[in-house]
C-alpha cells in the first residue's frame, strides 16, 4: 500500500468503528504531545469529519514541545472546521498528588512519571464523557507490540489504536505525506514524562531504526537487547492474569 492508500484506510477504519458501535460515539478525543505519533493520529481523526478534540495536556512540559503543540494544534483548526484544539494544564493536580505521595513516603521517580501518563488519561476520558466520545490511542506498533514502550493504564487506556500496526519509520513517513509540521518529524521522539525531557531513544538504549531491524530481523545484532526489554514490558502486553476456579 503506498501512503495515501494508508491513510485511506485507517480513516475508513475509524469511521467504520463508530458507526457499528452500539451507541455511536459523537466525538473522537486525542492527547497530543508535540510528537509525531500523536500528531498523526489527530489529524487522522480529524479526516474522519467526526468531532474531534485534540487536547494538550502539559505538565511542566518543556517549552519547545508546548510550542510543536500550539502550532500543530492551530494547524488542525484552520484546516479542519470539525477539530478542536485544547490545553488542559495538569501541573498543579499533578504536583499536589506528588507532594501528598511523598508526604506519605510514597516516593518512586519512575511511578511519579507514569503518574503525569495516568492523569492524561483521566483527562482524556472525562472529555471523552462530557462529549458522548471514544478516546483515541497514539501508541504505533514498535511501542505497543514490540517493546511495551507506554505507560500501564496511562497512553495504554484507550479505546481505538489506529497507529498501533505501524512502524515508526511509517508514521513519519504519512505524516510528511500529509503536511504534518516539519520540526514535529524532525523531533526526537520522548514521551515527555521526565523533568529532564530525556528521549525515548535514550531510555530504551535502541533507536526507533534499530528496534525495527530487530522486529523483523530474527538474526539482527540487536535482536538480544530488543528481547530483553520486550521481556520486561511483557506484562503490558498480555491479558490481565485471571484467577479460574476448580470445577469441582
Amino acid at each position: 500500500m503506498n501512503n495515501q492508500d494508508k491513510i485511506d484506510f485507517i480513516v475508513g477504519w475509524i469511521t467504520d468503528y463508530v458507526s457499528k458501535m452500539p451507541n455511536p460515539a459523537k466525538s473522537l478525543v486525542v492527547g497530543v504531545s508535540g510528537g509525531v505519533d500523536s500528531a498523526l493520529t489527530s489529524t487522522l481523526a480529524s479526516m474522519t469529519g467526526l468531532r474531534t478534540f485534540a487536547l494538550s495536556m502539559p505538565i511542566s512540559t518543556g517549552s519547545n514541545h508546548s510550542r510543536l503543540n500550539s502550532a500543530h494544534g492551530q494547524w488542525l483548526e484552520e484546516k479542519f472546521s470539525n477539530t478542536t484544539y485544547m490545553t488542559i494544564d495538569l501541573t498543579s493536580t499533578y504536583m499536589e498528588f506528588n507532594s501528598l505521595l511523598t508526604n506519605s513516603n510514597q516516593v518512586s521517580d519512575l511511578g511519579f512519571a507514569n503518574t503525569k501518563s495516568r492523569l492524561r488519561m483521566v483527562t482524556l476520558y472525562q472529555v471523552a464523557a462530557a462529549q458522548s466520545g471514544i478516546v483515541v490511542g497514539t501508541g504505533n506498533k514498535v511501542e505497543d507490540f514490540g517493546v511495551g514502550f507506554y505507560t500501564k493504564y496511562g497512553d495504554g487506556g484507550v479505546d481505538i489504536s489506529p497507529i498501533a500496526d505501524l512502524m515508526k519509520s511509517e508514521v513519519v513517513s504519512l505524516a510528511s505525506s500529509l503536511g504534518i509540521d516539519r520540526r514535529i518529524l524532525q523531533a526526537p521522539p520522548t514521551d515527555g514524562l521526565w523533568d529532564d525531557d530525556r528521549t525515548d531513544e535514550a531510555q530504551l538504549g535502541l533507536s526507533y531504526s534499530d528496534l525495527e531491524d530487530a522486529m523483523e530481523n530474527k538474526s539482527s545484532i540487536n535482536r538480544p537487547k530488543y528481547s530483553q526489554i520486550r521481556q520486561l514490558n511483557l506484562h503490558k502486553m498480555e491479558p490481565i492474569p485471571v484467577c479460574k476456579m476448580p470445577k469441582s
